[in-house]
């Protein structure tokens, strides 16, 4: 978006090549093989950059503008050039590594796109813009950070066509967005329906069924007015229902129709044909498993 706005971008920083898949070749992250497309410069460390930029006779107008790097700035390339950083929160609210999935997980109902002044501490610096965002109820942490990208795509146009006005401090109290930890992402059905959504949502969930982890691909609060497990009859973590669109699944507050599920060593698939294949029937049910070996479902 940058480039499609006449921004002159001189080159480009992003990780090394990794092995992506199940081979053992690597291949360039998107960031690298877009540089590829346009012939711009790339390079996978910030002490070459440093290099580079310190044999320009000039730096006038270069700014530095960090996207989800992955690793904290810090001293001499922060006091070379003027860096900004697109940061996918309402800052100080959700600092750190994962502000889209801990904006979901805990419930928030907005978020928003910030343009910061980098500095040594962890998302600390003084903000240029932010725009407010709303987290729609069904959307996943890939949605909206897409949805989130755009907007900042916009902000930072603007502010490198127009120049940057004086950064305003953050103002209250800091919450951090660690990253999703596994444990974190099983599901416990002893849980409001709406809970076990966001942790689909999220991306990663997974429960246990038959002793074998299953990953929650995809999900929705099936009926938000259904009673809670001690009432309905259900526990909690029963197939109460099974239909051409998924598996419903009790919580102890609500119901999850489970549309999409990833078995152990398996393709994604319908939650139906898994259901089918292994002839799971009402009553059956999902466990949450406290600690066992298992393979990971990726």
């Amino acid at each position: 978006m940058l480039i499609e706005n006449g921004i002159r971008v001189e080159a480009v920083v992003t990780r090394p090549d990794k092995r992506r898949g199940r081979g053992s070749e690597t291949s360039p992250s998107p960031v690298k093989a877009t540089a590829a497309r346009f012939n711009i410069p790339c390079f996978d460390a910030i002490d070459t950059v440093v290099a580079e930029l310190n044999n320009q006779e000039s730096l006038a107008g270069v700014t530095g503008v960090v996207v989800a790097y992955g690793r904290i700035l810090k001293e001499p390339v922060i006091s070379l050039i003027p860096l900004v950083n697109l940061h996918f929160s309402l800052l100080p609210r959700w600092r750190g590594a994962a502000p889209v999935e801990r904006a979901i997980f805990s419930g928030d109902a907005k978020t928003g796109s910030s343009i910061m002044q980098i500095e040594e501490g962890l998302d600390t610096g003084g903000v240029y813009a932010v725009e407010e965002v709303e987290i729609l109820s069904h959307e996943s942490a890939d949605e909206l950070r897409s949805r989130l990208g755009v907007v900042g795509a916009r902000q930072l146009v603007q502010l490198l066509r127009h120049g940057f006005p004086q950064p305003i401090v953050q103002v209250g109290e800091p919450v951090h967005a660690e990253k999703i930890s596994p444990v974190e992402l099983q599901i416990h059905w002893s849980q409001p329906a709406i809970n076990a959504h966001r942790q689909v949502r999220v991306g990663g969930a997974f429960t246990y069924f038959r002793n074998s982890r299953v990953k929650v691909l995809d999900a929705c609060v099936y009926n938000t007015a259904a009673e809670n497990a001690a009432e309905s009859g259900f526990s909690a973590g029963e197939i109460v229902q099974l239909r051409k669109d998924g598996v419903v699944v009790q919580t102890d507050d609500g119901q999850l129709l489970i549309s999409h599920v990833q078995a152990e060593s398996k393709k994604p698939m319908l939650a139906r044909d898994w259901a089918n294949g292994l002839r799971v029937s009402t009553g059956d049910y999902f466990e949450f498993v406290t600690s066992s070996p298992h393979k990971d479902v990726s």
